[in-house]
């Protein structure tokens, strides 16, 4: 069994999620979180998915109000031991349906090419051209809730 919360910026549990988006996310890449980063975090609305269980954070992600019609999802990692059980499905639906009780229309990302199909399975349509950040390929990806 799982749950779905929402986690408050500098509580135990965003250390948690800080902890596995970097496992997950970072680390593989070589790449580092930047401290002043984490100050613009704390306007962002973060959600985990815990296992009821063992209360353990086993998935979470950042979204990131654009305007008022959009938000942006960022940072999606589900712990490497719950790969393929449907998590991120399940995080990315949660998410999508926070975005819409809470008034946004539109659900945007900046997806690396190995999950774009994954997302387009959710029924994110690719939206502009690749481009780079720091030695990676992306694609902006979009949603109508």
């Amino acid at each position: 069994m799982i749950k779905f919360i929402d986690i408050e910026f500098g509580s135990s549990r965003y250390q948690e999620l800080l902890d596995l988006r970097y496992r997950i996310l970072l680390q593989p890449l070589g790449l580092k979180f930047l401290d002043s980063f984490r100050e613009e975090e704390a306007s962002f609305l973060h959600i985990g998915c815990i296992d009821s269980v063992s209360d353990k954070l086993i998935g979470g992600l950042i979204m990131v109000p654009l305007d008022n019609e959009e938000i942006r999802v960022m940072q999606v990692a589900v712990d490497v031991v719950h790969q393929g059980e449907g998590i991120g499905k399940k995080l990315i639906e949660y998410a999508e349906k926070t975005a819409k009780e809470i008034g946004y229309s539109t659900m945007v990302m900046h997806a690396m090419l190995s999950v774009v199909g994954f997302y387009e399975k959710l029924g994110f349509k690719q939206d502009g051209d690749l481009f780079e950040e720091k030695g990676i390929n992306f694609i902006r990806m979009v949603k109508e809730l």
